[in-house]
């Protein structure tokens, strides 16, 4: 079963992982990622990022990509946490747990969940720039293709 948040407060890595792990004998491995606001894109200074979601949409479609991960790989449970809000660079913008009876499971899944989130899940992200400008980010060509590795 897949715990799956979004929202504006930051996350603890550590408590997530206990979480998912608490009273677990049968895990040998977790698979994490965790995506943080860069300061820099595209050459110019990033002072914050914004990132809007449709509630509901967005937690469903979140759902059913974790789903997805349980279907190919033998999980004992995994862990979707995306913020949402502004959030300055350096903070975490999504964590990403998987947990297997092995590490290579634990591993090729949280990659498929990453790859797909930043595809399949209904985000905005707008960042703001040091000269005052904001942009909305773009869907990127890299991310599209790492998500279509997976078929």
């Amino acid at each position: 079963m897949a715990t799956i948040r979004v929202q504006a407060e930051p996350f603890d890595v550590a408590a997530e992982i206990a979480a998912l792990t608490a009273g677990r004998a049968d895990i040998g491995g977790v698979g994490c990622f965790v995506g943080t606001v860069r300061d820099t894109a595209a050459g110019r200074a990033i002072t914050a990022m914004t990132l809007e979601h449709y509630p509901g949409m967005t937690e469903r479609a979140m759902a059913d990509i974790a789903a997805e991960a349980e279907r190919r790989w033998e999980l004992l449970g995994c862990t979707l946490v995306h913020r949402v809000g502004r959030l300055l660079p350096g903070e975490g913008i999504v964590l990403v747990l998987a947990s297997s009876a092995h590490r290579a499971a634990a591993l090729e899944a949280t990659a498929f969940l990453i790859d797909w989130l930043k595809t399949g899940a209904p985000f905005w992200k707008k960042e703001a720039f040091a000269d005052g400008a904001e942009a909305w980010v773009a869907a990127r060509a890299e991310d599209a293709a790492a998500a279509g590795r997976w078929g």
